[in-house]
């Protein structure tokens, strides 16, 4: 994304990365520069809610969407269970303005959650505290604040959710809300803890991929 790793953060404006929707137009910039359509998109956590709104507006160019861990807002509402109240985000951005280095010593463990894999949550804290700061901090806030609810039932791809185990930040009710609002859906129990699969369960992570891969993509209502 524009504004992290090594991207030319000069391209990054608060105007054009406010919301996800400039996010979601890079997506399909990049989907119509490289001439591709009908193609697997593959999203982890909010990059699934990127995802799912550029397959609203383009449905051409996506044959399947492969969320991982996904989550359509992360702040409970009601009945909704996202994982966090209000506050909590809220406090967790503020820590963010005063203490970039603690957010990411707290945040990196409850990303990750293994025991088992120092080395995964001693990277994400890392990825956490790389790029600059304030580009950083925005992105955070555009994600803990953004709520696609109203849009799943749009979603005209067939979609695959891979929900994980004792995640935090997408809580085992989630995945059933999207299974339940995704109108071409299945759900993937997985056995990975935490909420970055990819990197502390890979194997499993690419085992649910390549079967998804095989199978045949679920069909539309008539």
């Amino acid at each position: 994304y524009v504004g992290s790793g090594h991207s030319d953060l000069r391209a990054w404006t608060p105007q054009r990365y406010g919301t996800l929707h400039g996010y979601k137009q890079d997506l399909l910039d990049v989907l119509d520069a490289l001439g591709h359509e009908q193609v697997v998109f593959i999203g982890h956590s909010i990059s699934g809610s990127i995802g799912a709104l550029a397959s609203i507006e383009r449905p051409e160019l996506f044959e399947r969407l492969i969320l991982v861990g996904p989550s359509p807002r992360f702040i409970n509402d009601g009945d909704y269970v996202g994982g966090f109240e209000r506050q909590d985000v809220m406090d967790l951005l503020d820590l963010m303005d005063r203490n970039m280095v603690g957010w990411a010593e707290m945040l990196a463990p409850l990303v990750v959650k293994t025991a088992t894999r120092p080395e995964r949550v001693a990277e994400m804290r890392e990825s956490l505290c790389a790029g600059d700061p304030a580009i950083v901090r925005r992105f955070a806030e555009v994600v803990f604040l953004s709520d696609i609810r109203a849009e799943l039932p749009r979603v005209p791809a067939s979609v695959l959710i891979m929900q994980c185990a004792d995640d935090a930040v997408a809580p085992l009710g989630v995945g059933d809300y999207l299974l339940r609002h995704l109108p071409r859906s299945r759900l993937v129990r997985m056995a990975a803890t935490g909420h970055c699969p990819h990197l502390s369960h890979p194997e499993e992570t690419l085992l649910h991929i390549c079967a998804e891969l095989e199978r045949p993509v679920v069909a539309a209502a008539a």
